[in-house]
């Protein structure tokens, strides 16, 4: 079938690079995956118990378009308490069907056709084609090995141009585990007031941070929640992939535009979801600290392994991946990957499927069980070793 009837922007998209990779890894057996970007810890009892009574208490409506009052009030003290930026739950904040929703409505309400937006590579994979999807135009700043893949403004600086609207950050990242230090994000949050740039921060791993390290969010920066979206959800911290929940604080006319586009879409995210929200917020920190404690533990020994195994890799200080240095097997992302898959049975993802500059490494999650990633480290050596 012609597929000229598809939409130009559309047809030009590649597939994401990561689910091409796992299509292959499906059709094989007894693979042990390093590849998923997604807790292996099934969401906490007391979380589920909430969406559960809320079933068996009637509540299967629909919510206001920027999410139920009470999730609202609570995203606005757990921000304020956790981040120091303090957001108005009436209007300064709504509630996405994750944050690859609210990551999509603030493009679409920020982008003329043909505006830019700066962002790091390598990235998570959705960046440049929900620019595009949303008119605009992907412009990616790439990051370094030797800097531990963190920002630099002066690379920034090199990247801008006349036509540049908006600066997408990811801290902590994925696929690197980078951080920013604060200097660095005060410096970053300059060059966006210079030139008057809307930012948009996803910080959905921010709970996941190591040895103690504060996390620095750019909208608590003087000045910078003016000009902030700030992005945010329960996918990683809490394990709750599947309930698709986020939401997005930000200055009241940009709530106001994303909230026009997601009620003729969304309407509004599922009432069950946003009311294991609420627990979540209020009662989860415990869990959460419990699963980021054995993260540290597994990121502690799939990086020592790995050194140990001749692969170079870096100690993130951030979210559940390792991004090991594979330029000196002489493969590349993908032939590493692939002669790994075929011959190991151990499944980790190309580092090309997060930007051109992620050539010769490869993203390792530790999202897995412990179990799982000694026999995977004992594999990867076997095969480089070969």
């Amino acid at each position: 079938m012609s597929s000229s009837r598809i939409a130009d922007h559309v047809r030009n998209i590649p597939r994401s690079g990561i689910r091409d990779f796992f299509e292959i890894v499906q059709s094989m057996k007894d693979v042990i995956s390093l590849g998923i970007g997604e807790p292996d810890f099934v969401t906490p009892w007391h979380i589920r118990e909430a969406a559960v009574y809320s079933l068996e208490k009637g509540k299967t409506g629909y919510t206001s378009n920027l999410g139920s009052p009470r999730l609202r009030r609570s995203i606005a003290a757990y921000v304020e308490k956790h981040f120091s930026v303090s957001y108005n739950p009436h209007d300064e904040i709504i509630v996405t069907v994750g944050v690859s929703e609210a990551i999509d409505l603030a493009l679409r309400a920020l982008l003329n056709p043909g505006d830019e937006v700066l962002y790091h590579e390598p990235c998570y994979v959705s960046y440049g084609p929900s620019i595009r999807l949303a008119g605009g135009v992907p412009v990616p700043v790439a990051t370094r090995g030797e800097d531990e893949f963190s920002l630099r403004a002066a690379d920034l600086e090199k990247a801008l141009t006349k036509k540049t609207r908006v600066l997408m950050l990811n801290f902590p990242t994925n696929p690197t585990g980078a951080v920013m230090p604060l200097e660095e994000l005060k410096k970053v949050a300059a060059f966006a007031a210079k030139h008057d740039l809307v930012v948009l921060t996803d910080e959905i791993y921010s709970e996941l941070t190591y040895d103690e390290l504060p996390h620095h969010s750019i909208a608590a920066l003087p000045g910078m929640k003016e000009r902030t979206v700030f992005l945010h959800g329960f996918s990683k911290a809490f394990a709750m992939t599947g309930w698709r929940i986020g939401y997005a604080c930000g200055p009241a006319d940009i709530i106001e535009a994303m909230m026009k586009i997601h009620q003729y879409s969304m309407l509004c995210a599922p009432i069950m979801a946003q009311e294991a929200a609420v627990e979540a917020l209020e009662r989860g920190t415990r869990s959460m600290e419990r699963m980021r404690e054995e993260y540290r533990l597994r990121r502690n020994f799939i990086v020592s392994s790995l050194n140990e195994a001749g692969i170079p890799c870096h100690l993130p200080k951030g979210a559940f991946y390792v991004f090991p240095d594979i330029r000196g097997t002489g493969l590349t992302s993908r032939e590493f990957s692939l002669k790994l898959l075929e011959t190991k049975n151990v499944a980790v993802v190309p580092g090309t499927a997060f930007g051109t500059c992620g050539e010769g490494y490869v993203r390792c999650s530790y999202a897995t069980a412990m179990d799982q990633i000694k026999i995977a480290v004992e594999r990867i050596a076997d095969f480089v070793k070969k």
